[in-house]
Order: structure tokens, then C-alpha cells, then sequence
């Protein structure tokens, strides 16, 4: 039996209707993104499946006592408990137990036990033990460190907490509830690529269901097997996002073609009765009219029309020179600070490259790129710019926007040439439409001060382009025109964005900031051949090896010995894949490229492996002692 099944289900507003039969069923275990432009009406859907806002029309029914997790874009708590609080709500029943667990181990130890409470302890040990009563709090700190938490935000109110941070919060008490269905409203919105990594692998491994709405393809590929697009009729299709991408394009054809050859077949019906209804076959003639009247009548069959998106392109204008960025014994940071950022190599960025510089947020990614531009001094060190540069900036808070103009203005202040007409034409490609043209910037949601940036950036012909999030608050759609445009661009980029379809699809170098070593790594390929390099041990940062030590020394107390063998074996599982790692990179080195600083990289590579490995040895010979 499905968890829920809605069935024609209708929104409407007044006279406007946002969505009208919408049907579908969730199964166990099902995995779906829910998908569509902005303002289709995905969140009132999963309000409407909450029971949060009523439905204009149809049903939902539920599976017997399921239980639903949500998560809103943005959290709120009415509580004054702290994060850990928080989160140990979810195991009240179990800390009772537990504590009922330790008064008879007082009155046992103190020989004030009788037999009733010896048989009693055995019941309650087994019961608390099958319920994970033994690793319930290590399952606390796993799920918070895996979400981007340190061991010091453990006891800080959610109230003192930033707006992410609270929604990072509310959805690490909703994976520890371990509901029957999650629905997820854009659940990756407020974390940075580690933490979004550890949220797939978790999904991959749960046992129940989910249904997100996401604007992260990458995610979306990872996490889902079955897409729902909202259009705002609901077309499913089966697959990730990759397969879903094919999918909707051979949809698209097929029902193109079916269309076509439909209108071909009435044309023909058309000329044979216009020819003969007045000759020797007018029976004939009427009869295939009548016919025809009812094919049209009764077909479902229209024109099929691709989603409106974003139509743009950015030209490369004049050509710049093959060495566009170099840098000197450079560090990030501000001048009244103690301590830069973070260092980078000397850096030798060339035309036509796109790198990606990623990390953590507040690692210094944005402050970097106004290094760059010039905005801010170096900490120390020098940033050289090549020859013949025309640089444009695409900022993730858009300060470059007057909030004051309206969006003709905006255009008019870059563009002073174009006519009126012209600038709403212009604006239409970038989906703005009708009187949008005569809105203030100020009004503008995130998503449409992206657009209108975008509008602004594609106006001039740069040569290198700094993107800070480009895709932040962009829908899927908008997107993938993003990435084609930027894909065929003739220049050099230099991209912040924790987008790692786009990343993927356009990076050439990844630049990856280190915020705990204050560095900046630098590695020669994709995103995807970046990720090969690397397994979830090699780029654990200081704070999280810091936490998993903690966490460690936590777990050990009081384990049973069969429990401690299964420590040691995970342990020793770890170490033989660290030593696996060792001798790819050796064997690298031992034939070693061309490139001088893929070369240090490797060598880099394999000191920090030799550092894990004597880590992990260590801990593996504490257990072995204990």
C-alpha cells in the first residue's frame, strides 16, 4: 500500500488556478523530486499534502499512522532549548529508559538489589540496547557534524542561531526522528558541498521515503530515482535528473512528430473534401468531413510547447592575452584582522580556462574574488592581471543593482542606446514580461534580481568573467540556459558556486578553499575526476577529524567487547582503504606528468594520506589496548 495517494488534486486563487488533477502515489522507499519553474506551485503542494492549506478540489489519502516530516525553506522555533536539547527530544523515551537503567545499576552496585530488579535490569538492558539506546547520542553528533555543526554549537540556543542555521537544525532532528515520509523544501539551501554530500549518503542508505523539491541538479542526481515535473500539469519520469533530461527532450520530439503527423493527415482530409464535396463523391466527401470533425473534436493532441526560459547569450568580445591571472606568495584576508583567510599558491590561470574555487561559507571565496578585482588589497603577496582584460562581476548579494531603478532603468544605465521598446524586448528573453519592466529592483525576488544581473552582464562583451553564485535562486530551467550560455562563451571564468552540475559541467581547474588549514588547493581536471581523487577521509576538514575523535573516545565507554570488535573492524576496514589510496598516488608518483604542479599536488597528496594513516593506526592501537 502507498504512503499517500492524492488524486486530483486542484489549487486555485480566485479566478486564477495554480494547478488543476494533479494525481500521483508515494511508495516506500520512494525517492522523488518534485520539479518546475518558480511560482508553479511546488511548496503549496507539499503544504496541501501537510495538511497546512486546503486543496481547491480532490483528495489526499494516508497510509494508517504514517508519520511526516517536513522541512520549510525557513525554520522556526519557539523554544529556548539549545541545539542538543533539540535534538535529544527526539529520544526522550529512550533517555528515560536510560536513566531508569542507571538508578538500578546504583541500587545493584550497592547491594540493595533483589532478584525482581536483577531480572528487571536484564529486560530493560536488552529492550534499550535493540531500540540503539547504546548509540543514540553518537547518532546525534554524526548527523549535526554530518550538517556542517561543530562540537561548539552543541549548547548554543536556536534562537542565537542564524536563519540556515536554524534550518540546518530542523532537519537534523528530522532525520533523527526517522519518519515513515520527508518532505523537503529546498533542503540544501544553507549547506555548503560537504554537508550536501553527507545529506546523499545518507538518503541513498534510508529506509524511508522522500519526496524534495530542489533546485540542486547535482543533488537531485544523486538522491532521486523518480522525477515529478510540475508544468503545471504532473509528468513523471523515471531516473535521475541526467535520465530525466533525455527523457523530457524524446518526449518532447515524439509528441512533436505525433502532432505533425496528425495536422498532415487533416490537411489531406481537408483538400480531398474541399475537392469533392461539391463533384461525384459529395457522399464520400461528407463522410470523411464528419469523420474529421470528430477526430478533432475528441484528440487530445496540441501543439506541444517548450517551457519558456531564459533566451541570452554573452559574447567573448576583444581577445585578451594568454596569461589573464597570476599570483605572488598570496594571502586573503583583511588588513585589521590578525591572520589572512587563507594562502594560495602562486597561481598561473590562462584564457579560455574556467576554474572553480569552492568551500565552505565564510571561508573567504567572495572576499578572494575582490581581491582579484582590486577591491580589496592582499593581505600580502601580489595578484597580477593579464593584458587587454575587460572583467565583468556577477555578485552574489547583486549589490551591483540600483534599488532605486526600476528595471528599465537598471537596463537604460548599462544599455543608454536602446529604445524603451527595445529594453522590454530585452527584458522578455530574461522572462519579464507585461508591466514587469516598470517594477522597482527593490521589489524583486532573489531569483529575478539574478535575471536581471544576468540581463546587466550580457549587455557588455567581457573577456573574463568573476561569477559569485551564479545559479543562487535560479530555477531549474533558468539553469541549464545558464549553463549552455556559459559553456559556448568565448572567454575565461573564474566561478564561485556550490552548483556542482554547473561546476561540473564548465570547471577546467578546481580551486578549493581549506578554511581550517588556511589554504587554497589547487587541482588540474573536472569536478568528477576531483571527487575520484578524494574519499570522504582525505578531505575531512580539522574541526570534523577533532569532533570524529571526540565522538570516539565518547563511543568507547562502556562498549560491550562485541561491540568494541565491530569498532576495531570499521577501523581496520579505514585503514586498508587509506593504504589502497597510498599506492594509486605512489604509483602515480613513480611515473610522474609533466606538470610541475600536478606533480607537487601528488606529492601533497600522499603526505596528508601518510598523516591519516598514522592517525588511524594510533586509534586502532588504543582500542586494541583497551
Amino acid at each position: 500500500m502507498p504512503l499517500l495517494t492524492a488524486t486530483s488534486l486542484k489549487k486555485s486563487f480566485g479566478a486564477e488556478d495554480l494547478f488543476t488533477d494533479i494525481s500521483f502515489s508515494l511508495p516506500h522507499r520512494a525517492r522523488i523530486a518534485l520539479v518546475g519553474p518558480n511560482g508553479i506551485g511546488k511548496t503549496t503542494l507539499l503544504r496541501i499534502l501537510l495538511k497546512q492549506e486546503e486543496a481547491s478540489g480532490g483528495s489526499v489519502h494516508y497510509a494508517r499512522n504514517i508519520r511526516i516530516g517536513y522541512l520549510p525553506q525557513e525554520a522556526t522555533f519557539e523554544t529556548d532549548n539549545d541545539l542538543w536539547g533539540e535534538c535529544m527530544l527526539v529520544f526522550a523515551d529512550l533517555h528515560s529508559r536510560q536513566a531508569e537503567l542507571t538508578d538500578l545499576e546504583h541500587a545493584i552496585s550497592s547491594g540493595k538489589a533483589d532478584p525482581d530488579d536483577l531480572e528487571r535490569y536484564g529486560r530493560l538492558q536488552q529492550l534499550f540496547d535493540h531500540l540503539g539506546g547504546y548509540n543514540y547520542e553518537n547518532q546525534i553528533k554524526q548527523t549535526l557534524t554530518g550538517l556542517g555543526f561543530s562540537h561548539q554549537d552543541y549548547h548554543r540556543p536556536l534562537k542565537h542561531l542564524s536563519g540556515g542555521q536554524r534550518t540546518r537544525a530542523l532537519l537534523a532532528r528530522l532525520l533523527l526522528s526517522n519518519p515513515d515520509l520527508l518532505l523537503l523544501d529546498e533542503p540544501t539551501n544553507h549547506l555548503d558541498i560537504a554537508a550536501v554530500e553527507w545529506l546523499e549518503g545518507f538518503m541513498r542508505d534510508w529506509d524511508g521515503a522522500v519526496l524534495f523539491v530542489s533546485h540542486d541538479r547535482y543533488f537531485i542526481d544523486q538522491v532521486a530515482n523518480t522525477i515529478y515535473e510540475m508544468s503545471p500539469d504532473l509528468e513523471i519520469f523515471r531516473g535521475n535528473y541526467s535520465a530525466y533530461l533525455v527523457q523530457r527532450e524524446e518526449r518532447y520530439r515524439r509528441l512533436k512528430l505525433e502532432y505533425e503527423a496528425q495536422q498532415e493527415f487533416v490537411a489531406k482530409e481537408e483538400e480531398y473534401i474541399r475537392r469533392n464535396m461539391a463533384g461525384q463523391n459529395t457522399r464520400q466527401a461528407q463522410g470523411r468531413l464528419k469523420r474529421l470533425e470528430r477526430l478533432v473534436a475528441e484528440s487530445t493532441l496540441s501543439r506541444p510547447r517548450k517551457k519558456r526560459a531564459l533566451k541570452f547569450g554573452i559574447q567573448s568580445g576583444d581577445r585578451s592575452g594568454n596569461l589573464v591571472l597570476r599570483t605572488y606568495g598570496l594571502q586573503v584576508g583583511y588588513a585589521d584582522e590578525k591572520e589572512p583567510l587563507f594562502t594560495a599558491p602562486d597561481l598561473v590561470f590562462k584564457r579560455l580556462e574556467c576554474a572553480a574555487v569552492i568551500g565552505p561559507n565564510g571561508a573567504g571565496k567572495t572576499t578572494f574574488l575582490k581581491t582579484i578585482l582590486q577591491k580589496i588589497p592582499p593581505f600580502k603577496g601580489e595578484v597580477d592581471l593579464g593584458a587587454a582584460l575587460t572583467i565583468g562581476y556577477f555578485a552574489q548579494a547583486h549589490e551591483g543593482l540600483n534599488p532605486n531603478h526600476t528595471l528599465l532603468e537598471e537596463i537604460d544605465s548599462v544599455a543608454p542606446s536602446m529604445l524603451p521598446g527595445e529594453i522590454r524586448d530585452y527584458l522578455a528573453k530574461f522572462l519579464f514580461t507585461g508591466e514587469d519592466y516598470q517594477k522597482p529592483v527593490s521589489l524583486l525576488s532573489g531569483g529575478e534580481r539574478g535575471r536581471l544581473a544576468l540581463a546587466k552582464l550580457a549587455l557588455e562583451n567581457y573577456n573574463l568573467l568573476l561569477l559569485d553564485e551564479p545559479t543562487n535562486h535560479l530555477d531549474l530551467p533558468s539553469q541549464e540556459v545558464l549553463q549552455n550560455v556559459l559553456s559556448e562563451y568565448r572567454g575565461t571564468i573564474l566561478l564561485v558556486s556550490h552548483d556542482r552540475y554547473l561546476i561540473d559541467a564548465l570547471a577546467t581547474q578546481i580551486w578549493e578553499v581549506l578554511p581550517e588549514e588556511k589554504t587554497l588547493r589547487q587541482f588540474f581536471g573536472t569536478f568528477s575526476e576531483y571527487r575520484a581523487e578524494l574519499t570522504a577521509e582525505t578531505v575531512v576538514t580539522a574541526p570534523q577529524k577533532k569532533e570524529a575523535a571526540h565522538t570516539a573516545a565518547e563511543t568507547r565507554k562502556g562498549l560491550s567487547p562485541w561491540k568494541r570488535q565491530q569498532l576495531i573492524q570499521k577501523v581496520e576496514e579505514r585503514i586498508a582503504g587509506i593504504e589502497s589510496q597510498m599506492a594509486l598516488v605512489s604509483g602515480k608518483l613513480a611515473n610522474p606528468p609533466s606538470d610541475p604542479a600536478a606533480v607537487q599536488h601528488l606529492g601533497s597528496e600522499y603526505v596528508r594520506l601518510e598523516k591519516d594513516h598514522a592517525e588511524l593506526m594510533d586509534e586502532w592501537s588504543l582500542l586494541m589496548e583497551e
